[in-house]
């Protein structure tokens, strides 16, 4: 990039003002103002053009749009966490860097994830429900009665950092903490969250009350929560996903749901997103959120700084701070 000239960035969606402001401000940053998702024919026209690209989750940066890219497209600066929206191996090929926004949604979202847990399992929004619909009729002893989670086992899919502040408000509540990982975490940090690790995914499963996904979606974690490893889980247990849809078979889990195999589930992020399947849809043993485990102002605002500070370092000449080199579970 010319020395003194403000680099061309390119953002897809709509972003916190003060974020939006302090990029035109620093960069030559052409917005989206309608907030409308870019079609894959804009975005190949946005790569054409961009010397850095700004894009969300939910844009499918894949190998189709890339190999369109100019060659002053330089960086991918991703607003988020996941890069499985990005076709790292045709970047590497193309010499593009990409960077994400690690760390500033950790306790946003386990929050979340803590909230799905005691939704489901206290049946809250059942609850919550019966009430909008008028058909309310009291306080009952036998009325509503959902389960306590106090002394319950909790088995963590992915021990990183979503999973170790989820496994830290879980102690609070009186939860045991289990946890499978592709590595085990150190043994102080283990003896700090009390958690017991299991080397076998299938083994922990099936003696858990309470299961969390919460590691990202990479080929080697698609349907992790297959249609067999659903059927590991006891007919109590309840499973939430605050991590990607793609980990969990959708079509599977709905079955089990159906059928009584499994007692409840929290969703915040679906398979194929935001379509969902309608018969999960009517199932009342499933609370849905729209994918919004990080929405908080906090945290949006923590992400654009990131963006931001990715895109300086980089126009100046020296490695993003959170530079993607690969994808690890």
């Amino acid at each position: 990039m010319p020395q003194g000239t403000k680099p061309v960035v390119v953002v897809t969606r709509r972003l916190p003002d003060v974020i939006e402001t302090r990029m035109m401000e620093l960069f030559d940053a052409r917005l989206n103002l309608e907030d409308n998702p870019m079609t894959p024919a804009e975005l190949i026209e946005a790569v054409k053009t961009a010397e850095i690209l700004v894009p969300t989750v939910t844009d499918r940066i894949d190998a189709r749009v890339l190999s369109q890219a100019g060659p002053q497209l330089k960086l991918i600066a991703s607003f988020g966490t996941g890069v499985d929206h990005i076709d790292l191996a045709t970047a590497r090929q193309r010499n593009i860097t990409v960077t994400n926004t690690p760390g500033v949604l950790t306790e946003d979202t386990a929050d979340m994830t803590m909230a799905l847990i005691l939704a489901v399992s206290r049946r809250l929004s059942e609850g919550e429900r019966l009430v909008r619909a008028g058909d309310w009729k009291g306080w009952s002893p036998t009325a509503m009665l959902g389960h306590r989670i106090y002394g319950k086992r909790l088995g963590i899919v992915g021990m990183g950092r979503i999973g170790q502040a989820l496994a830290r408000r879980a102690r609070g509540f009186g939860l045991s903490v289990h946890y499978h990982n592709r590595r085990r975490v150190h043994p102080d940090l283990e003896k700090e969250l009390e958690a017991t690790y299991w080397e076998s995914l299938d083994q922990m499963l099936a003696r858990m009350d309470i299961v969390s996904v919460n590691c990202p979606h990479t080929p080697a974690t698609y349907h992790l929560l297959s249609s067999r490893r659903l059927q590991l889980l006891r007919k109590e247990a309840i499973l939430v996903n605050t991590s990607r849809g793609e980990v969990v078979d959708e079509i599977a889990l709905t079955k089990a749901l159906q059928n009584g195999q499994l007692a409840g589930a929290g969703l915040d992020v679906f398979e194929h997103e935001p379509a969902i399947n309608p018969k999960l849809m009517a199932l009342d043993n499933v609370v849905l959120l729209p994918h919004m485990g990080s929405a908080t102002i906090e945290g949006r605002i923590d992400m654009g700084e990131k963006v931001i500070i990715n895109i300086k370092t980089f126009v100046d000449g020296h490695t993003p701070p959170d530079r993607v080199l690969e994808q690890m579970f």
